[in-house]
């Protein structure tokens, strides 16, 4: 697919066929990702990739059975992978505390940054993989993880200097989408609206 039909037709996915994905597709998308900016090339961020029962237990820990009757988008739980993307100030520090990036005064603790590169890293990276999927024929959802993060934490043993995202649930799209957001229907920006050229009024 051209990269400007990609950009133009990329949308969010609800609605999930439980039809597998494979591991060397994942590792595609992630080799991708690899891929996108990073400040020092520090590339300071971690993925965490459930499968199987893992997928069952991410749901059952963030959106208990006993929500799920109230829950809009049902067959997201159908999504065959999620993805759990982090981010990692500590290696932005460690990284410009070497000596080619001491003069920045950044290598002194992350409250000497003023912009969290950390998330916008990999923020970049999340977004490449979208881009990545959508171009294979995949569906994804980003979405924020509002409950149940300590016990995912716990249960899957990540560390507590990693920062998390949000989650991407990845599948191949159902036929039959379940209905769409709530902000689907908002105007999207034109590059007029955006553009501010050579001062800002």
């Amino acid at each position: 697919m051209e990269f400007v039909r990609v950009v133009r037709t990329r949308h969010m996915t609800r609605s999930f066929s439980r039809q597998a994905v494979s591991r060397d597709t994942v590792l595609q998308l992630l080799d991708l990702a690899v891929r996108a900016p990073s400040a020092g090339k520090t590339q300071g961020w971690s993925v965490l990739v459930l499968e199987g029962d893992d997928v069952k237990t991410f749901w059952n820990l963030s959106l208990p059975e006993e929500k799920r009757e109230q829950f809009s988008w049902p067959h997201l739980l159908d999504a065959p992978i999620i993805m759990l993307p982090f981010a990692r100030a500590q290696a932005y520090v460690d990284r410009y505390a070497e000596p080619d990036k001491t003069h920045t005064g950044l290598g002194e603790s992350a409250d000497a940054w003023p912009t969290p590169y950390w998330t916008i890293d990999t923020s970049f990276a999340v977004m490449t993989l979208l881009l990545g999927a959508h171009d294979m024929g995949l569906g994804t959802l980003f979405f924020a993880v509002f409950n149940g993060e300590k016990d995912i934490r716990t249960h899957f043993g990540v560390p507590e200097n990693e920062q998390l995202i949000g989650a991407v649930a990845l599948g191949w799209p159902s036929e039959t989408q379940d209905k769409k957001g709530r902000s689907a229907s908002r105007k999207r920006l034109s590059a007029h609206d955006v553009a501010h050229f050579g001062s800002w009024n």
